[in-house]
């Protein structure tokens, strides 16, 4: 990353109003601030409900097929919206040439642990239900949403459903306890997170609950028959070592698994694009990663022989 990329990077991050005790409505305005950018100009953006909760649909110009992806956000379970990452998820559907759905699953302090997980499940079935293919359904999500993406698939595979084709996951947070040795080696690195301030997410998340139950913290899942996973991660950041020891973990249990770690970059740097080659580059290997997947299922479905 240049200096010129760091500025940029940094300016971004200043976009947000800074409170010295801010509420939590301040928390979340000063994230949307941050997170807010602009939308390609052939991305069609309109509201809907997906399983009794509000969605955000987004239609390419360039879709082909009948490919979808259910986008699940970040914002450490507590902040952020389809709204804060309209920007990431229509760069994502339009290099994929997908249609995306993100949805609005319920935040903590006012809706705890499970709730973000069983509105990710119902989502996930309400497009089954919809007529959506499992082989043409992939699923993406970072931060936490990275982490309730893979929660989603073990709850779907709990509950007997078919797995999707795919799923891409963008510096996912995956264990709650915040055990991994990057959240002491990465502290000085990253310029977004303290340990604390992700102590005070999973707080507010589990309310007491166990930390390392496998769909708060599914790196201590049993990921055996999940589908192909692509993780990626930055160097620079905390969540490091989720990311890594997630991709450990599946690979494992004998689930199809890409990490790829960008050095000097930081938290769901994704979210830099135009401003971070590293974030185009990713966000393409992104893209080109879910529609293969959907390729490959409707290669599948026109041959099942094969």
């Amino acid at each position: 990353m240049t200096r010129l990329q760091r500025e940029a990077v940094d300016a971004l991050h200043r976009n947000a109003p800074v409170h010295p005790n801010p509420t939590l409505a301040e928390q979340r305005a000063g994230f949307a601030g941050a997170l807010s950018r602009p939308l390609p100009d052939d991305v069609a953006v309109r509201e809907t409900v997906l399983a009794g909760r509000p969605a955000l649909d987004l239609s390419p110009a360039t879709v082909t097929g009948r490919g979808r992806l259910l986008y699940l956000h970040g914002g450490g379970y507590v902040l952020g919206s389809p709204g804060t990452h309209t920007g990431v998820t229509a760069q994502l559907a339009h290099r994929a040439r997908l249609r995306a759905t993100s949805v609005d699953y319920r935040l903590a302090p006012e809706h705890l642990f499970p709730a973000a997980v069983d509105d990710g499940l119902a989502a996930y079935r309400a497009l089954l239900d919809e007529g959506v293919r499992p082989e043409e359904l992939v699923l993406a999500g970072d931060s936490a949403g990275g982490g309730l993406a893979v929660a989603t698939l073990i709850a779907a595979r709990d509950a007997g459903l078919p797995q999707p084709a795919g799923a891409v996951v963008f510096s996912p947070w995956v264990d709650l306890t915040l055990g991994g040795q990057s959240m002491r080696t990465k502290k000085d690195a990253d310029p977004i997170f303290i340990p604390e301030a992700l102590q005070a997410f999973a707080t507010r998340y589990l309310a007491g609950q166990d930390p390392t139950h496998p769909l708060a913290s599914p790196v201590f899942a049993d990921l055996r028959g999940l589908p192909p996973l692509l993780v990626q991660a930055g160097s620079n950041e905390l969540l490091l070592d989720d990311a890594v020891r997630l991709a450990g973990r599946a690979a494992a249990d004998e689930v199809e698994v890409t990490l790829r770690v960008w050095p000097q970059v930081p938290h769901v740097f994704q979210n830099h694009f135009g401003h971070l080659d590293e974030a185009d580059e990713a966000l393409d290997e992104a893209a080109r990663f879910l529609s293969s997947r959907v390729r490959a299922g409707h290669e599948a479905q026109a041959d099942p022989g094969a």
